[in-house]
């Protein structure tokens, strides 16, 4: 029986729609945390990346660590070899794309856009690659980084005799390089931006002096 001097107690009605305070976070189901937290890491990684742009010597001194490690766990794992060969090929087509124009110039040819300068007296203009330095740097510290994962899986060690592979990437690079080189001798231009001539004031107002004194 109830207490006279007690009184009932009365359930507080909630409005229909709506839940409590506490449990706001209950809907947050464990693929969005995981979706959120992962947004986060590559927003902060992508911005990592920005901010190393500038730094190029360092990047390629990155680079340089991360082959050295890798080459030291192939030597004393004896093994990898056919990952070491998809790697050097994966290497060589991002190297035809680091020393190749943005616009080939077989195409150029058949429009009326602008050439190459072939001319040591033609306008400067600096050398657009079809792949930009830091995407270069960036797919081949992915690509060594990847191949020194695939090392620790058994899976991927492929047996092998790998002078044959060596032999054999060393034709390909070759034949690949005596290409390349020549498809920059028949169009006349040099892939790197160093030592060509360029157009700055100083040199302008120099010239254009020595021109009025030359009148006078």
């Amino acid at each position: 029986m109830m207490d006279p001097g007690s009184s009932p107690t009365t359930a507080t009605p909630t409005t229909s729609g709506q839940l409590p305070s506490g449990s706001l976070h209950s809907t947050d189901t464990p693929a969005a945390a995981v979706h959120r937290w992962a947004f986060v890491v590559s927003q902060r990684y992508q911005h990592l990346l920005d901010k190393s742009t500038p730094f190029v010597l360092y990047r390629w001194i990155v680079f340089a660590v991360i082959s050295i490690i890798y080459a030291i766990r192939v030597f004393f794992v004896q093994g990898f070899y056919v990952v070491s060969y998809a790697l050097g090929i994966y290497i060589l087509n991002l190297l035809i794309g680091f020393l190749s124009p943005q616009v080939d110039p077989e195409f150029q040819e058949l429009s009326d856009g602008p050439t190459l300068p072939s001319r040591s007296s033609d306008e400067f203009r600096p050398f657009v690659r079809r792949l930009p330095e830091f995407k270069f740097w960036y797919s081949i510290t992915k690509a060594f980084c990847i191949a020194f994962v695939l090392t620790f899986f058994s899976v991927f060690d492929v047996p092998v005799f790998w002078p044959i592979l060596l032999f054999y990437w060393v034709i390909l690079f070759a034949l690949t390089m005596k290409k390349q080189i020549l498809h920059m001798i028949k169009y006349k231009y040099v892939p790197f931006s160093f030592g060509k001539q360029r157009y700055d004031g100083k040199k302008a107002n120099s010239t254009e002096s020595a021109s009025f004194l030359s009148r006078d």
